[in-house]
Formats: C-alpha cells, sequence, structure tokens
C-alpha cells in the first residue's frame, strides 16, 4: 500500500460513490487505475464492505444507548456465546470486547426506553452469565464515524 492508495482510501471512506474518474482526478491516477487499485483493496479486505449511512431520527430510532457489560464467567465458551448473541442483535451497531472493568461495550439504536427495557430482559435479566451492566443514555451525537483515516 501506498500513498496513493492512503488518497483512495480517505477519500472513498467519506463517499463510497465517489468514480474513478473523480477519485483519479483527485489523486492523479487514471480512472483504470484507480478500478485496479480499488479491486485489490477489496480483495485484500482492506475496504470490508460498502455501506448506507442511516439517519436514525428518520427511522424512529433517536435513543442511542451505551453499554458496559460485565460478565460473571470469563471462559471462551461464554465469551463466545455472547458475542454471538450480540453479531445477530439488529439493536446492537457496535460490540467491542474489552479491557479495564468491562467486558464488552456495547452502542445500540433504540425507538425508545421500553424498547430498551426489552432488551435488558432479554439479553442481560435472562442471561446466566451476565455480573451486571452500566447504561448511559446518549444526549447529543456530537460526532459517528467509522473513518479510520
Amino acid at each position: 500500500m501506498d500513498d496513493k492508495d492512503l488518497q483512495i482510501l480517505s477519500l472513498v471512506q467519506s463517499n463510497a460513490r465517489l468514480t474513478a474518474d473523480t477519485l483519479g482526478e483527485q489523486v492523479g491516477l487514471s480512472p483504470a487505475a484507480v478500478q485496479k487499485r480499488l479491486k485489490k483493496l477489496k480483495e485484500t479486505g482492506v475496504i470490508e464492505r460498502e455501506i448506507a449511512v442511516l439517519s436514525p431520527s428518520k427511522l424512529d430510532r433517536e435513543l442511542t444507548v451505551i453499554v458496559e457489560v460485565i460478565l460473571e464467567r470469563e471462559n471462551r465458551q461464554k465469551l463466545d456465546a455472547f458475542k454471538k448473541k450480540m453479531r445477530n442483535t439488529p439493536s446492537v451497531q457496535q460490540c467491542y470486547y474489552t479491557t479495564g472493568e468491562a467486558d464488552f461495550l456495547l452502542i445500540l439504536s433504540m425507538r425508545d426506553i421500553k424498547e430498551y427495557e426489552a432488551f435488558t430482559q432479554e439479553h442481560f435479566f435472562e442471561a446466566s452469565n451476565i455480573s451486571r451492566f452500566k447504561t448511559s443514555i446518549v444526549m447529543d451525537r456530537v460526532k459517528t464515524s467509522l473513518d479510520v483515516l
């Protein structure tokens, strides 16, 4: 990966719909060279996927909840089971296995507090391996991004 690849990545992470012509103009390469580089970046997994960023407020998902989860026991099976459950739960936008006090940090997208209450019942209170969890409700989305560069 060279500086041209990094420039292309920087541009496509903020707008994946830019054409090879536009990218080429901005980084000083031909459209064919840009397409070749993009193909390689996708094949090698540098570009994991291209997504649309949706507006939570337009979709009645205005409640963002950050949850610190502490497991009762940490063994490979329990960790893997919790990870799998979170991966398969649509309202979980992000799930991180962390160091420190909490074992996991979750970012959730909810319609309202009632939906979050149902989530806690299903995933925390009915789960045998959850020791405790701490909830923070987001008051204002100051910045949301998955940008790396």
